[in-house]
């Protein structure tokens, strides 16, 4: 792709486009986050882990990505985004639910 090419394709895509692939772009990002997120604690701690955040980066990019999938109408995206966000959600609640009663909270 060229550099010309690429600022034809900028100024003939409506704004309201340009939006959708910064949202797509920032869902990712964030989605991409929660790995760095596991990364870094697993070093610290020398053994695999998954902390806290790695499940609400999930939730939020996934969330994001399955709007924007929606947007996209990509079925296949849209599955896969929905039964990804059921996961995430569960795993915060288990979170939030051990906070609350810590003897409710189990370690794997």
């Amino acid at each position: 792709m060229s550099l010309a090419h690429l600022q034809s394709w900028w100024a003939s895509t409506p704004t309201s486009e340009l939006a959708w692939v910064a949202i797509g772009f920032i869902a990712q990002f964030m989605f991409s986050m929660r790995f760095i997120v596991q990364w870094v604690a697993t070093e610290k701690a020398r053994a695999s882990i998954i902390p806290e955040t790695f499940w609400y980066f999930s939730f939020g990019g996934g969330a994001m990505l399955l709007a924007y999938a929606i947007y996209r109408a990509d079925p296949v995206f849209i599955v896969g985004q929905a039964a990804g966000l059921v996961i995430y959600a569960r795993n915060i609640y288990f979170i939030w639910l051990g906070k609350r009663d810590p003897s409710t909270a189990k370690v794997a």
